[in-house]
């Protein structure tokens, strides 16, 4: 085993320090190995997702299917990112057989919802080496990440911590695997290898989160119009088409799907020079600057290659990362979510700066030393002059500025008797940071909240219902102080607390089900402060009548709520009955600077008339005109749903030919009377519904959302009608419906097989020897080779070169005593009274790789 070079030690104990560090802050293991159930944000109700995946999905052979707990059903996973639930549920697995319980699942979500900050670090590195950066700048890279994890300036959009606890610990993930790609693809393009590990570790991000996705995409094409050739083009076309088909038993489902998806209306930011530049952060564009300046200086005086310096990349992509936060238009993925590019880039940039301008510190030392030991050139020189040291003071002053505000001091200072230390580290109040708060309230769990006796009751009232009144869907009143529970979403996990017996109407991911529309309009109707989530929807005032209504056309079971102005409307509603409370629970509520007490009692009622099978009184009208795009359809149906007179005639999209046909807009469709006809026997699991009817040809509706996955048994259709559910046409006394296969899906698994055997043969073909192009620039000294590390690679040779960085932070080619470049094509060795090295004969025994051969490898 090859003996590690103090560069690496330095590298390794740099990286490490780091993970110790975000491991202090994340708790570990105190908090992260406690067996509580993650609150906060929407991690609070992402805990359901890997869950359903364990113990539904994989069983029946699948990783996106059918999630009848959220919305009248939705496709899980199918606009989702199945990745991070899979690792969930494949280290719930590990443990268990560790632990001998199944009883590690709250552990396993924790861990992958940090892997993604833990990983970052590591993957920063990693990028650097495999750009040909030495151990201490590339460890510089990974000291970047730091601060950029603990940045405060965004919570939501992604990449940093606070938006990890917010519920984008996907989005942490792909980035992870996105900066490695970018790393493996640009070593790839010199030597024409890892063409299958690339293709891989695309798919990974693929599957992790699509914005992260985007960005190494953008990436990609930056690093191949910076190598342009036929040789670069021959080895990143096969990657990526490999690393697509890898991942295409996903991205075809929701490419060619994404019709049924919804739209929640955020509205992109215009303010771009206040959200590019953070009046808090303007150090980063600072050092950033700095970064890029020294980046393009070096390309000439350390004769450097465009095409491999990392600094030069990340400058493009900055300017990619800036001009998608400008220029993307309005639509379903907003603008403010390219913005953690962009700082990543500023981050890493700066990163790069401190590399550089530390080696030119210790070389403008050494040379100052030289000059004054030997002023006339002559006499000792300095041994060598490191800048191993620079990762290590960049480390130390990272955590310092990043540790400060995180309090992380406080708890120091107090451990050594020094109460001051924290108060002299921190910055002061104004500066404190909210992150630790925010680790503790989501890993401390549901569990240990003030309000968890009046949830857990909660919860157990309704599974008692369902055990009692029989099992259904549920809808509650919102308000946003139901945070005291642990999230405002802390009911969304009715289906995961009551055994899959109590769904919820309201479910985390909004965009997948096109059914969430009709959810906040309703929710508008039935709560008193409703969250109004997505924009551009009618809402009105409170209409406990109306709201009820919609419930039952929508098959709603239950409903719950506390305001008392909405229960004395409920009570009078003969469509309800009361059927449990629970109460009453004192609760806190703070409006200002005043907090107020208030006895929060709980009424559920059960809906009249809202079966999951039901007759029609009259048929659906078909559409003549074309709705199948996401707006279309729901402008159309919002207008019906909003519209009680239009209730009696459901719009369809499709239908038998027997049916009326309407244009779009009419507003007295045909009533054509359906003969009556029941339904009984009504059974459904987590991918069927199968019920029985007293009579055939008599259409029925299903009151669960439409998907073109759902396939009917004894029946025509399903039949998409509004606002979003189906309805059949029986042949046959009994009905069944399965969520099943469509060609869409064997096309999909067709591309991942066929990606699969692309990573085989990439895996096994030889890499291309044709050069590329001459550079425009002078090329730089060589990237490692592989496996390559030797003691003196951090280290400054003893001559002072010509050149101020002689090639850092690359590994420098072989130099002569004077300084100069070695020629390898000279068999002589290096006189050890110059360099005071043992003699070393021959080229192969100079220190450093040898000359950069012609294709670029």
């Amino acid at each position: 085993m090859r003996r590690l070079s103090s560069s690496s030690w330095v590298a390794l104990m740099v990286v490490g320090g780091l993970l110790v560090f975000l491991f202090w802050q994340f708790h570990v293991p105190s908090l992260l190995f406690l067996n509580t159930t993650t609150a906060g944000g929407d991690t609070g109700s992402h805990v359901a997702l890997p869950m359903f995946m364990e113990q539904h999905l994989l069983p029946h052979g699948r990783l996106t299917g059918w999630d009848p707990q959220w919305y009248d059903g939705f496709p899980v996973f199918t606009f989702y990112f199945p990745l991070p639930s899979l690792m969930v549920v494949i280290l719930h697995k590990i443990l268990a057989v560790f632990l001998g319980t199944t009883e590690g699942y709250n552990i396993a979500f924790k861990l992958i919802t940090a892997l993604g900050s833990f990983a970052l670090p590591v993957a920063a590195w990693a990028f650097g080496r495999l750009w040909g950066l030495r151990n201490a700048a590339a460890a510089c890279l990974a000291v970047a990440t730091l601060p950029f994890l603990f940045d405060r300036t965004f919570t939501i959009y992604g990449g940093n911590i606070a938006s990890t606890l917010a519920g984008e610990y996907a989005f942490s993930i792909g980035l992870a695997f996105g900066l490695l790609f970018l790393g493996v693809m640009a070593r790839g393009l010199r030597t024409g290898r890892h063409r299958s590990l690339a293709a891989v570790l695309l798919a990974l991000t693929g599957l992790s989160h699509l914005l992260p996705t985007l960005f190494v995409l953008a990436g990609g094409a930056v690093l191949v119009l910076m190598h342009l050739s036929r040789r670069a083009l021959r080895w990143s076309i096969p990657t990526v088409a490999v690393g697509g088909l890898l991942a295409g038993f996903w991205w075809i489902p929701f490419l060619l799907r994404v019709g049924y998806t919804t739209d929640m209306g955020w509205q992109r930011l215009t303010d771009f020079l206040k959200i590019l530049f953070p009046g808090g952060d303007q150090w980063v564009a600072v050092l950033a600057a700095a970064g890029a300046v020294l980046a393009l200086v070096g390309l000439r005086l350390a004769r450097r290659r465009w095409a491999d310096d990392p600094g030069i990349f990340l400058i493009f992509m900055a300017l990619v990362s800036a001009a998608a936060v400008r220029f993307v238009p309005q639509a379903k993925i907003w603008n403010a979510r390219f913005l953690p590019f962009w700082e990543f880039c500023l981050y890493l940039l700066a990163g790069l700066a401190v590399a550089e301008g530390g080696a030119l510190a210790a070389r403008g030392y050494a040379w100052s030393r030289m000059r004054r030991e030997s002023p006339a050139g002559g006499g000792a020189r300095p041994a060598w002059a490191t800048p191993l040291a620079v990762p290590v003071l960049a480390g130390l002053v990272a955590v310092v500025f990043v540790g400060g505000p995180l309090g992380a001091f406080n708890r120091v200072g107090t451990d050594v008797g020094m109460s001051s230390l924290g108060a002299d580290l921190g910055g002061g109040p104004a500066n404190a940071s909210f992150v630790p708060d925010w680790i503790r309230w989501n890993y401390t769990g549901y569990q240990q909240k003030a309000s968890y006796p009046e949830y857990r009751a909660l919860i157990d009232t309704m599974a008692g219902l369902g055990r009692k009144y029989g099992c259904g869907r549920a809808m509650w009143e919102y308000e946003s102080e139901q945070n005291r529970f642990g999230t405002p979403e802390a009911l969304m996990l009715l289906p995961y607390w009551t055994n899959d017996c109590i769904d919820s109407m309201e479910g985390l991911l909004f965009e997948s089900a096109s059914t969430t529309p009709y959810h906040f309009l309703n929710q508008s109707e039935l709560s008193e402060a409703p969250s109004d989530a997505m924009l551009g929807l009618p809402y009105g005032p409170v209409n406990v009548t109306e709201g009820i209504q919609h419930l039952q056309m929508l098959g709603v079971k239950y409903y719950m709520t506390f305001s008392p102005q909405i229960q004395s409307q409920a009570s009078a509603d003969p469509a309800l009955k009361l059927v449990a409370t629970s109460g009453p629970w004192p609760d806190q509520y703070t409006t200002g600077n005043q907090t107020t007490t208030k006895q929060i009692t709980w009424d559920i009622y059960e809906i009249q008339g809202s079966d999951m099978v039901a007759p029609l009184q009259f048929e659906p009208a078909v559409l003549t005109s074309k709705v199948g795009s996401a707006k279309a359809w729901l402008n159309m149906s919002v207008a019906w749903y909003d519209n009680p007179a239009a209730w009696p005639v459901p719009l369809a999209a499709t239908g038998p030919s027997s049916w009326p046909r309407v244009p779009l807009g009419d507003a007295n469709p045909p009533h054509v009377a359906v003969p009556p006809v029941t339904a009984t026997n009504i059974v459904t699991t987590d991918d069927r519904i199968s019920f029985d009817v007293s009579r055939i040809g008599s259409p029925v509706v299903v009151r669960t959302s439409y998907f073109p996955n759902w396939q009917a048994t004894g029946a025509e259709g399903p039949y998409r009608i509004t606002p979003n559910l189906m309805v059949v046409v029986p042949t046959a006394l009994h009905v069944s419906l399965h969520y099943g296969w469509t060609p869409v899906d064997g096309l999909a698994l067709a591309a991942t097989v066929a990606g699969l055997a692309g990573v085989v043969i990439m895996r096994h073909a030889l890499p291309w020897p044709e050069p590329e192009p001459e550079p425009l620039l002078p090329a730089a000294p060589g990237p490692l080779a592989d496996g390559e590390d030797t003691e003196e690679e951090d280290h400054f040779p003893t001559g002072i070169s010509h050149s101020v960085w002689d090639g850092w932070p690359f590994r420098p080619e072989p130099e002569t005593a004077e300084g100069g470049l070695v020629d390898p094509t000279q068999t002589g060795g290096v006189d050890p009274a110059e360099t005071g090295r043992p003699e070393r004969v021959g080229p192969a025994e100079f220190i450093g790789p040898p000359a950069r051969p012609p294709d670029g490898g």
